[in-house]
């Protein structure tokens, strides 16, 4: 851990030579230039505040970014361990992730780069599509290493919460060394993580994780914990007939269900039933792995070559997602049994003799242990390679070229799904005529079937005959595949009177494609929730583009004044041509003050998950308007649409920023941004589509599945070109740096960023999500700030940082009697002391263990793990 250091105005690399200036909001690379967009630096060492276990997460602590995602929270999901940023709130597919300048496979997914090789990230927290390209809506990250490193460095850090789960372990190492005279370089980094994750019943463990909507008896809805299943239970309970609400215990007698507090057709407060959190863990487990290597070599004088590889895997193993029949039993009306069955007790078919021949039983399948869960496992593989030159010519001229290879192996598996048929076929049991013995139905017909009979009355009597009869693996396996080429030269052709004119102009053009296989009980669609579909797609687009900077002032100490635009013309294979551009300006003011602005016009074209790619699953509670807002269960489904069209964007920022001369070392900044984007491609929350059918969107409607009593079974939130987003707020930024007498230094900064709207226009409504942090979908508290005081002396060094994250609704979308959601500030403390080469530091994240709110259990926003403690150890040699 080392102390905080205030980043530079102007963000570019800290290099010997002019060749490698990055600056990372503009094309052009003149030394001083102020890019009129804003800028946020963090180096390397403001990265390893907190101790975070991956790049994405360290920046997600910035108020800028939306939490879009960790690989600890994306649970109850079959997309596994994933790690995303997501700038404004708009989607993490409109924040481009470049590496030292250059796209790369993988950009999504910020575990594959060894943060020990990052030496700054860039964040350009507004539109830049005219100088990077498609995706740039929101913003741009620039990940800069650090290939410079020379020697062998070694890392190692563990971790773990104050519950005694999620044990983190992390190792680390780099060596870097120069050849041929310091004409070449080359440095390698890799890196090792294992996550342990979290599981058991969620409210036991961390308080208020267990909540969800709750309909009264009145018909109010209200924000509770524990609340549990009554429509189906571990044992089964029977749902019709003179039995109904009898449930069975392990011998297969009858007991009712202990009701709790309050309770409805479906719930009740507390109980002995079971819930959604009971089969849910906290955090998943992962392992993730990555190396990185990097070799430069001066040619000549004029050239550069370089080459980079890196190799990444991340592997989820199998986790308890959800006891599937909660759901096909609950909530489609459970399954139908007959009273002949020969597994019922006899007293109990003796009770149910009066009634009807068969009835209707709610059944958990949970345990036979693993087999009666869905569980979702995946295992990713990522290989990138480039190539390029860098070099200069007539003195001002400097040029770039590479080309990018790269892919992704992806591997998925939801396994201990219902095979339906052989399900339905292994529950309808008979005796047999000859041996009096408990047989499927269907082996009276059938001697050779190979159906197995399941017992599911009451725990621990289901056969492993029959669960592997009645129960599969659905399979899929995918490979994304990029290629990138790109030439840029950038220069000075002439002066004019306030300086010279800069310019940059360039190619790129891309490829990039998708196949996906499926097993084939998917294709022959036996599986009750997922049934993966082979596909393949892909799509090109070749671009060019211009940037010009004009200096108008140069009255240096009193007024300089700059224009920047740029435009970039780019032809897709899929959607035709389209154009994108910025106009921008700076004015530096008396050499304190500077004033920007810019407008931009910026586009993100489909990608290719977003055209092409498979659903996948994830399960989500949703209030159901059209049942009087009872609550249920559904399965929300994602995937890809060849029809989309690409979405534009208009953005605005204004911002000033004031350094006082009599005062070095402080910096403060405000920038103001306005974002407009049309034709969004997107998906809604469960609860969004649902909520906005029965307001009138026939789309929305459409991608609803009920069963035949009209329950609400399924949401089918494909990719769709919505109407338009609309975001605006303000960015503030306040850092001081000072050094006192002998060695003692103080280093502040403090980011806030207020959203003042957040608004989702389908079409039919317009609805402002600013300030609803409940749902995992459009969650935006109006206020997020983080402040960090550093302070070292000698050897030694410690942090203290505050996160504020700003309460709000749960849903302003929905009548709930509490809607109103707290506030939540954090405070994270770290150690740090240097022996000689070795660096070592302490960190307690969550210091205080606040609990979150009454909120989504898969919810980002707040801190869900706890008060969370770490070590780390660091030697250079």
């Amino acid at each position: 851990m080392a102390i905080a250091q205030t980043a530079p105005d102007t963000p570019v690399e800290e290099t010997k030579s002019d060749a490698d200036i990055i600056v990372t909001g503009s094309r052009i690379d003149r030394p001083g230039f102020d890019a009129p967009t804003p800028t946020t630096v963090l180096s390397a060492e403001d990265l390893k505040v907190g101790d975070r276990p991956t790049l994405a997460q360290a920046l997600t602590d910035l108020p800028q970014f939306r939490i879009a995602g960790t690989p600890v929270t994306t649970t109850a999901s079959s997309v596994s361990s994933s790690a995303s940023i997501d700038l404004r709130g708009l989607g993490g597919n409109r924040t481009l992730t470049l590496l030292n300048g250059r796209r790369y496979i993988g950009s999504a997914e910020l575990t594959t780069i060894p943060q020990a090789l990052v030496g700054r990230v860039d964040v350009v927290t507004g539109g830049a599509s005219a100088a990077w390209g498609s995706g740039a809506v929101a913003g741009v990250v620039n990940i800069g290493l650090n290939d410079k490193f020379k020697g062998l460095g070694l890392g190692i850090s563990s971790g773990i919460s104050s519950r005694g789960d999620t044990a983190r372990y992390t190792f680390d190492a780099t060596y870097g060394a120069s050849f041929a005279d310091g004409r070449g370089r080359f440095v390698i980094a890799g890196e090792y993580e294992r996550e342990g994750g979290a599981g058991g019943r969620n409210g036991t463990e961390r308080p208020n994780l267990d909540s969800a909507l709750f309909q009264t008896a009145t018909g109010q809805l209200i924000l509770a914990r524990d609340v549990n299943f009554i429509d189906a239970f571990p044992g089964g309970v029977i749902r019709s007939g003179p039995l109904t609400g009898q449930a069975f215990n392990p011998d297969g007698t009858l007991s009712p269900i202990v009701l709790g507090s309050q309770t409805n057709s479906n719930s009740t407060l507390g109980g002995n039933s079971r819930s959604l959190f009971d089969y849910i863990a906290v955090s998943s487990p992962y392992d993730r792995f990555n190396v990185f290597g990097r070799v430069t070599y001066e040619v000549a004088d004029w050239a550069t070559v370089w080459a980079d590889g890196s190799y990444a895997q991340i592997s989820a193993p199998d986790r308890e997602s959800l006891a599937e029949s909660i759901r096909a039993s609950a909530v489609a009306g459970g399954f139908v049994m007959s009273i002949d069955n020969p597994y019922l007790r006899p007293e109990v078919r003796a009770q149910l003799a009066g009634g009807p021949s068969t009835f209707r039983l709610g059944r958990i399948i949970g345990d036979a242990g693993p087999l009666g869960h869905i569980r979702a496992s995946g295992l990713r593989d990522y290989m990138d390679v480039a190539v390029g030159v860098d070099g200069e010519f007539g003195g001002s001229w400097r040029y770039s070229a590479y080309y990018n290879h790269g892919t992704i192996w992806n591997n998925d598996a939801l396994g201990n799904q219902r095979i339906v048929a052989n399900f339905n076929r292994a529950i309808d049991v008979v005796s047999s005529p000859t041996t009096g013995q408990p047989i499927c139905r269907v082996a009276l017909t059938d001697p050779t079937t190979a159906c197995r009979p399941m017992n599911i009355f009451g725990e621990g009597n289901i056969s492993r005959e029959a669960l592997a009869y009645a129960f599969g693996e659905a399979r899929f396996r995918s490979v994304s595949k990029l290629d990138a080429v790109a030439a840029s030269i950038r220069g000075e052709p002439l002066s004019l009177w306030a300086g010279p004119i800069s310019v940059a102009f360039g190619v790129e053009a891309r490829w990039e494609s998708q196949s996906n296989t499926a097993d084939q009980g998917s294709l022959d669609r036996i599986y009750s929730v997922v049934n993966y579909a082979p596909l393949a797609g892909s799509f090109n687009v070749k671009e060019v583009f211009a940037e010009l900077l004009v200096p108008l002032v140069k009255n240096e100490g009193a007024i300089e004044v700059d224009l920047n635009g740029a435009a970039r013309y780019s032809d897709y294979s899929n959607s035709g041509g389209i154009w994108t551009w910025k106009a921008g300006a700076t004015a530096r003011i008396a050499s304190d003050i500077l004033l920007r602005a810019v407008r931009s016009r910026d586009i993100r074209s489909p990608s290719i998950g977003e055209l092409f790619t498979t659903r996948s699953s994830a399960i989500f509670n949703v209030s159901d308007p059209f049942r009087g807002n009872s609550v249920v269960a559904v399965f929300r489904f994602t995937g890809g649409n060849p029809a989309l069209t690409p979405e534009i964007a208009r953005t605005t920022t204004l911002g000033v920023t004031y350094s006082p001369r009599f005062l070095p070392g402080l910096r403060l900044s405000v920038d103001a941004f306005d974002i407009q984007i049309d034709d969004v491609i997107g998906g809604l929350s469960a609860q969004d589509i649902v909520t906005q059918c029965f307001n009138g969107d026939q789309r929305l409607c459409d991608a609803t599945t009920r069963d035949a009593n009209g329950v609400l079974t399924s949401v089918s939130a494909t990719s769709l070109n919505l109407a338009s987003y609309k975001t605006r707020g303000l960015d503030l930024e306040a850092a001081y740096t000072k050094t006192f007498s002998g060695d003692h230094r103080v280093s502040a900064r403090a980011l806030a960023t207020f959203v003042d709207r957040l608004l989702i226009d389908d079409g039919v409504n317009v609805y402002d999500r600013a300030g609803d942090v409940g749902e995992v979908n459009f969650s935006m508290p109006k206020w997020r700030a983080t402040g960090t005081i550093a302070y070292g002396t000698g050897p030694f060094d410690a942090t203290l940082r505050v996160r504020y994250v700003d309460g709000g609704n749960y849903n302003s979308l929905l009548t709930i009697v509490n809607n109103k959601i707290a506030s939540r500030t954090y405070v994270d403390l770290g150690f740090g002391v240097k022996v000689g080469n070795l660096d070592l530091g302490l960190q307690v994240n969550n210091l205080f263990d606040r609990d979150p709110p009454l909120v989504n259990y898969a919810s980002p926003i707040y801190e869900v793990i706890g008060r969370y403690m770490s070590a780390t150890a660091r030697l250079k040699l």
